[in-house]
């Protein structure tokens, strides 16, 4: 057994030393030391007792407002059976009809992006805006029909740029002058930043598939129509679901945070009981929102199943 050890030993004294890994570590240490210098914190700012306090009391509020009263249950079954009564009024007065705001707002927007996104991918693609798509040794093309297709290949992946560069809330801002203030301004802004992210994912993934189906669909005659239906939509439709789903994720947590421009949604009554300083509420409606995105993330992965069986 000594034996064995030395040996290990040995081998790790004797292993490949990488100066790159250990000078990339001694400078970000440096940084980090030379922020912390430069930006003159204080770590009692955040460990000192007034944020202790401070905390305390965060947390002792964060409790439902039943409990924080004089004379509430001191056992715990009591406690949760107060809670649980608690969150069902919540829920019944603003959560249910907050929750499904927020699911419809998120649900039209990806379905809208996810249109948009899927169709603008493919001339997006650079093996498929071209005159010949998947037709190896074919005739060469006119210069015409070549630059015509650069110029569209050019346009759709700038457009998809612009509309993912705004934000989500710039969007919403720009629309909410022209439609006014109601819930298409927060779904269009939605569907068009998570357009450009689709259109550019997806077309990343046509760039990317398997020729071989395409290149024989097209070697037998088929047209772009045929190649898209036959070829590239069975190839494609996985990983597009899966970034589809992901990015109805992200709705459900902006239509959440857009939702504190007005419409009453669960940013909304977020917004409300921080107003009110009701940190219970806030609570309350913060696990709402981690409910909806956790039944995304359990759909998505019921989809993705059935799709890679099927």
């Amino acid at each position: 057994m000594s034996g064995r050890l030395a040996e290990v030993r040995r081998l790790h004294r004797a292993r490949p030393r990488r100066r790159f890994v250990t000078r990339s570590v001694a400078v970000l240490a440096l940084i980090i030391g030379l922020s912390w210098l430069g930006g003159d914190f204080q770590a009692t700012e955040l460990l000192g007792s007034r944020q202790q306090v401070n905390a305390a009391r965060f947390l002792s509020e964060l409790r439902p407002w039943p409990l924080q009263q004089p004379g509430a249950p001191d056992t715990l079954p009591a406690q949760l059976t107060v809670a649980v009564r608690w969150f069902g009024r919540m829920w019944q007065q603003k959560g249910a009809a907050a929750v499904a705001t927020t699911l419809a707002i998120s649900l039209v927007a990806i379905l809208l992006s996810g249109v948009a996104g899927g169709l603008l991918s493919l001339p997006a693609a650079r093996n498929f805006a071209v005159p010949q798509p998947f037709l190896p040794g074919g005739r060469r093309p006119s210069r015409v029909r070549i630059w015509l297709w650069r110029a569209v290949f050019g346009l759709t992946r700038g457009l998809l740029t612009v509309v993912r560069a705004v934000p989500e809330y710039i969007w919403a801002f720009l629309l909410l002058a022209v439609l006014g203030p109601t819930v298409w301004p927060l779904i269009l802004a939605l569907a068009l930043h998570n357009t450009g992210s689709l259109g550019k994912l997806t077309a990343d993934v046509i760039e990317n598939v398997d020729p071989r189906v395409p290149r024989a669909l097209r070697g037998a005659g088929a047209g772009r129509l045929a190649i898209v239906g036959a070829a590239l939509v069975p190839l494609c439709l996985p990983r597009f679901l899966l970034y589809f789903f992901y990015r109805w994720e992200i709705c459900v947590r902006e239509s959440t945070v857009l939702g504190m421009l007005g419409i009453a949604s669960l940013g909304f009554w977020i917004v409300d009981a921080r107003a009110r300083t009701h940190y219970d509420e806030m609570l309350f409606f913060v696990i709402c929102g981690m409910a909806l995105v956790l039944l995304g993330d359990l759909v998505s992965a019921a989809v993705r199943h059935v799709v890679r069986r099927a």
